[in-house]
């Protein structure tokens, strides 16, 4: 037993020196998806691919109609209401945020609620010090219910990944009639057995009028 953890210590050793070593040669170690998210920028940090259909990122003021908040995250706010599948990046105005979705543990709340009182909904509060971004992946620890929330993205799909306490009633919100701007019409889901959510949301924006589809598949 003392034989194996040596070798496994003697090889997470020589695994990090070479890491040190090549990180020069690793462009995506100097992106920081964070950068613009602050001030004027309209970024979001989430995760997306090059010419990506989806961009799944967090939402936090998207009812305020607050210009900074455009690409529905801003470094200054204090919580999350969900994560939503599509986002502009760095265009100075509102649109898109379409298919929310929230995980959430105890009372089943329907509302995002109060930013300045995230008892009051589904929202929650979090840090930047137990948040991460990098090409193609963002995490957020979600305080208010101690869940992390790992997401990253395909072409085509968002990949979400929820991590719940023990013990807990879990839920997972979908919101298909949230939107960062504009007016939804009309919204469909349909529940295909024990692991499928199927649906549309029919809405208009700067972009003007569209839907969008969605699968969603549970584990």
């Amino acid at each position: 037993m003392t034989k194996k953890l040596y070798i496994l210590v003697l090889f997470s050793l020589v695994f990090q020196i070479f890491n040190a070593q090549n990180k020069n040669n690793d462009v995506l170690s100097w992106v920081d998806p964070f950068i613009g998210t602050g001030g004027h920028g309209h970024t979001f940090p989430g995760a997306t691919t090059p010419f990506g259909m989806v961009q799944l990122s967090p939402d936090q003021n998207t009812k305020s109609g607050d210009w900074d908040w455009w690409s529905g995250y801003h470094y200054s706010s204090k919580t999350i209401m969900g994560f939503s599948d599509n986002h502009l990046s760095g265009t100075g105005w509102a649109d898109l945020g379409d298919i929310l979705v929230m995980p959430t543990v105890g009372e089943l709340k329907m509302v995002a609620g109060d930013e300045n009182n995230t008892a009051t909904g589904y929202r929650s509060k979090f840090s930047h010090d137990r948040e991460t971004a990098s090409p193609g992946y963002y995490s957020v620890m979600l305080d208010d219910y101690n869940v992390k929330a790992e997401l990253t993205a395909s072409p085509r799909v968002g990949f979400h990944k929820y991590t719940f306490p023990k013990g807990e009633e879990s839920n997972i919100i979908v919101d298909p009639t949230s939107k960062i701007f504009g007016t939804t019409y009309h919204t469909f889901v349909s529940i295909e057995g024990n692991n499928k959510i199927t649906g549309y949301s029919y809405s208009t924006g700067w972009g003007g009028k569209r839907f969008a589809y969605f699968v969603m598949e549970f584990s």
